[in-house]
């Protein structure tokens, strides 16, 4: 059998007999991948569904059968073993997979016999081999987008490996420490900082290291850093441990340890157990992946000409995070970087930056490269790193940056050390992280470059924040060269999305963080997927400063002072405008902004601008009416602080104007549409009494709509609010209750609104109290509560209300079995219905003299009195009227072998009750049209159904009893 190698940590490689294979597909080596590393047999449709998740099962199985020829033929015979049922891949001699050889050296080392790897060579050499391995994470690059399973699996994959590669570089630098090989040691603790730029463990290995080796400037340099990485990615302050340390190397406690038998760190390097380590110093990279991937494509991009990618997004959305990510990529394979971030209190210092970006050129690589710079380069650089002098051979004086030709010579010798930064491995990267803080200087020579890509293997690389005020001509003059040119483009970041921060919650609890039940969900409503807001969030969580079960988290502090960081630079006005629109709500409309913040049209033009060009806010749309654009405020938590900042008084002032100025601009027609906008700003105003009006109003509007839950809360603040209807708003929310299946709370509030009511009033209430006994299958309760409504009444109350109420008793005793005596309810209630000419009563006694009929088995007579029902039902216009009728035709066809008319007539029913909002019909009649596609064969097709109708019924009527099956036996009504 010839020879099968794999190698998936890094790019995927596939050799066999030493020669790549050949693929016309992705899922080929998805495929492979996913068998190699299982190592088990798979169901084919089990691959199928993996893989082709979006096709039908044939499809997909036809895929695979393709898929595995393909493979077969390139791997060769006895390699892919494909059954008719499973299929799995041969791991006999010859056989060699990078991670089963990486997860055996650290077994290896995790199973050696003595106390530690610290001294033993053999461990120090399978660290070192694993370490080797893996030179990139698992299947680097390689995406495959149909298939949202398969890149989970990748994932969580990717994530393993990586974990352990961190725990061998751990395991790997304290044991170099403990020989003595600092050098070494220092390098694997760089790349565990590569690895993770925020594992603050691995900065203070890093600087006792240095400081052991006697580099104390280097030790000192690598807290900077790790204050720099701590501060822009997560707005935190290093932990105290890391500022007692440099406090020591500072004081130069470390002179001479190098001399020293004792060379191990003071700082352990041991691994962490699960769940010790911050959370926020080993937070995974999640849902960055295609912008990784689009950062490589641009990369291999640069041949002669080079190329430029501006990384944009909001604060906090992770631009510093990710362009570190891949430069730490680059830097594994070799490639030379000059990395230089920019600060806001540096805006003003002349290639501050730039300095610190040249320095670690000069002091990170080998010195051969930039010893064969043309002459005078050197010079030219020493400008800026005066320590390169002694380098320099003797010469005049270099002329002033600002003497004719001078910045032009200084500019082209440092594209000149930028592009002589090339190597085998890669074309140079420069990277300016913050570019929109970059001094005036460093923004000229960046332009300088940027005109210049042509010709020049350099890789430019830089971070723009969204909405700073120095989005100047700059950016669109870079932007639009490249543009033209073909040789750049830009890549914004968005937020995380729901289900990307449910896989950093998971990622994290695989590693064994201790987190809150379902913290996710919740996670992302406080953070609205901002990486920065999650991290400070998380840490809050972790250290107890948020609680997980309280339902307000709050605003950690590190969320808050970047905020607050943001609103201390806007302008008095502007901060007027943001109080005002704080109050509107998270978004805000401009007319009714102007006039709440009582400023001119021009003014409040001016300052939405400059908030938009701050990021504070955006544009979201146009509002309905005269009201203007609508803006939104960019994150909720943006909107809290703004409110915390406002006075009680002048938040009542301002919640009354903007409820002055919704009414002004609705006119009076549309009130009603902002009536739940209108009663919360009378309630946040203190005017209780016009809060509760509107609160009904608000209610009314809703439930015309259909939105029933919306009605039911603005009925109950209504209530809280003192309205004086008492009657009327229990009664309506009663109804809405019996609507949702809430029956115990509905008796309760139909009880209360009949307590304020005299006593010719009830028979109403009366009425809906039976029909809710009713619909609990309490058949003596009912009849009860019809016969108290009828009482009520007499025989002078309105006709068609006593035929309806004698049809509903009849139906009551039909469900209890007592078929003669719902036969002479039901024609007492024809004849008076009959007399009324009502056509709601006749819709509804001919519609139960067709469920009497069904009864006794006379299906014709069923069928014409459910025919007139739906003619009386339909010129009503009542859908729940029409709802019953249409579902008891669906029965009764159904009944005469009918199934797909009936079923039709049961679909139509379905829609009006679901429109309706009437849950406990809807799940009956889910309940219907399954047992209607099970009577015709289509057993497959009923079970949703089926199941769609249990979770229903299991949600309804259940609040006072543990199980009510009655409710389950409402088929017709």
């Amino acid at each position: 059998m010839s020879s099968l190698s794999i190698r998936l940590l890094g790019p995927p490689v596939v050799k066999v007999d030493g020669h790549p294979i050949k693929v016309d597909t992705r899922k080929a080596i998805a495929l492979l991948a996913y068998l190699a590393v299982t190592g088990q047999e798979h169901g084919r449709d089990t691959l199928a569904a993996l893989l082709w998740p979006e096709s039908d099962q044939s499809r997909a199985r036809a895929a695979l059968r393709r898929t595995l020829s393909t493979l077969n033929r390139a791997l060769g015979e006895g390699w892919l073993r494909a059954g008719r049922a499973t299929v799995d891949l041969s791991q006999a001699d010859g056989f060699a997979l990078d991670v089963l050889k990486f997860q055996d050296l650290l077994r290896r080392v995790e199973r050696h016999d003595h106390d530690g790897p610290d001294g033993c060579q053999r461990c120090l050499g399978w660290l070192e081999e694993a370490a080797a391995l893996h030179h990139d994470d698992f299947m680097a690059g390689f995406t495959l987008r149909d298939s949202p399973a398969f890149d989970e699996w990748q994932l969580f994959q990717a994530e393993s490996y990586r974990r352990g590669h961190t725990r061998a570089l751990e395991q790997l630098t304290r044991a170099r420490a403990a020989q003595g090989r600092l050098d070494e040691a220092i390098e694997s603790a760089g790349q565990l900082i590569a690895l993770d730029s925020l594992n603050e463990t691995a900065h203070r290995n890093l600087m006792e290291l240095y400081a052991l080796r006697g580099d104390r400037s280097a030790a000192l340099q690598q807290y900077r850093e790790a204050v720099r990485v701590l501060q822009e990615e997560l707005g935190v302050a290093p932990l105290e441990e890391t500022t007692e340390l440099y406090e020591r190397i500072r004081e130069d406690e470390f002179a001479g340890a190098a001399q020293s038998r004792d060379l191990l760190p003071v700082v352990p390097v041991a691994a962490e157990p699960p769940g010790a380590a911050s959370l926020r110093g080993r937070l995974p990279l999640v849902g960055r992946e295609a912008d990784l991937e689009s950062l490589w494509t641009q990369y291999q991009r640069v041949a002669k000409d080079g190329r430029f990618v501006l990384v944009e997004g909001e604060a906090g959305v992770g631009k510093t995070r990710l362009t570190e990510e891949f430069a730490a990529l680059l830097a594994e394979r070799g490639v030379r970087i000059a990395a230089a971030r920019c600060y806001e209190e540096e805006a003003d210092l002349a290639y501050g930056a730039l300095t610190d970006a040249l320095r670690s050129v000069f002091e990170s690589h080998d010195e051969a490269w930039w010893h064969e710079l043309p002459e005078g380069t050197l010079a030219e650089a020493a400008r800026l790193l005066p320590d390169l002098a002694p380098n320099l051979p003797d010469g005049p004086p270099l002329p002033p940056l600002d003497s004719p030709g001078a910045q032009s010579r200084f500019f082209e010798a440092l594209r000149r050390i930028f592009q002589a930064m090339d190597s085998p491995n890669g074309p140079a990267v420069f990277l300016i992280d913050n570019l929109h803080w970059a001094d005036e200087a460093t923004r000229e020579l960046f332009s300088y470059l940027v005109r210049r890509l042509h010709g020049s293997r350099i890789f430019l690389l830089a971070t723009w924040r969204n909405g700073n005020a120095l989005d100047a001509p700059d950016l669109r003059s870079w932007t639009g060269q490249v543009g033209q040119a073909g040789t750049g483009t830009q890549l914004q970041l968005s937020r995380l999305n729901r289900e990307q921060v449910a896989d950093l919650i998971r990622l994290l609890e695989e590693s064994g963080a201790e987190l809150p039940a379902k913290v996710g969900g919740r996670l992302f409503s406080h953070t609205e997927g901002l990486p920065l807001f999650i991290a400070e969030y998380l840490a809050a969580l972790e250290n107890g400063r948020v609680n997980g079960v309280e339902e307000d988290w709050g605003i950690p502090g590190g969320v808050r002072a970047l905020l607050e960081s943001q609103l201390n630079k806007v302008g008095e006005a502007e901060s007027q405008l943001l109080g005002a629109a704080a109050v509107i709500g998270r978004s805000f409309e401009f007319d009714v902004l102007r006039q709440a913040s009582g400023r001119g049209e021009e003014e409040t033009v001016g300052g939405l601008e400059s908030l938009l060009a701050a990021g504070l806010i955006a544009e979201v749309g146009e509002a309905a009416g005269p009201r203007g654009p609508v803006y939104d405020f960019k994150h909720e938590q943006l909107r809290a602080v703004v409110l915390e900042g406002l006075t009680q008084a002048r938040r009542r002032l301002l919640h009354r104007r903007v409820a002055e100025a919704l009414i002004r601009s609705a006119g009076r027609t549309r009130v009603d549409s902002v009536a739940g906008r209108l009663a919360h700003h009378y309630a946040m105003a203190g005017d209780q009494a016009e809060a509760a009006d509107f609160y009904v109003r608000a209610g009314d509007h809703a439930r015309g709509l259909f939105a029933n839950r919306e009605a039911l809360a603005y009925y109950m603040e209504a209530l809280t609010h003192g309205h004086e209807d008492l009657a009327g708003l229990h009664e309506a929310i009663g109804d809405l209750q019996t609507l949702e299946g809430d029956y115990g709370q509905a008796l309760a509030s139909y009880q209360a609104a009949a307590a304020y009511l005299d006593a010719p009033e009830t028979s109403r209430l009366e009425r809906k109290l039976g029909g809710v006994y009713h619909r609990r299958g309490d058949w003596d309760q009912a009849g009860s509560h019809f016969e108290a409504a009828l009482e009520v009444l007499g025989e002078k109350g309105p006709v068609h209300a006593r035929a309806q109420i004698l049809g509903e008793w009849s139906l009551t005793r039909h469900q209890a079995g007592e078929p003669r005596q719902a036969q002479s309810l039901a024609r007492k209630a024809l004849k008076l219905a009959a007399d009324s000419e009502d056509p709601e009563a006749l819709a509804q006694i001919h519609n139960i003299l067709g469920i009497l009929a069904r009864g006794r088995g006379d299906p014709e007579e069923a069928e014409k009195q459910l025919r007139a029902s739906l003619t009386f039902a339909e010129a009503l216009g009542d859908p729940s009227v029409r709802a019953a009728a249409l579902n008891n035709m669906a029965l009764a066809l159904g009944d005469s072998g009918k199934h797909g008319q009936a079923f039709e007539y049961a679909q139509q029913a379905l829609d009006l009750s679901r429109s309706h909002g009437d849950r406990h019909r809807e799940a009956a009649l889910l309940s219907n049209m399954a047992d209607l596609l099970h009577a015709d064969g289509r057993t497959e097709e009923a079970m949703p159904l089926l199941k769609q109708a249990a979770g229903i019924f299991t949600e309804i009527g259940t609040e006072e009893r543990d199980y009510e099956p009655e409710i389950w036996k409402l088929i017709e009504w």
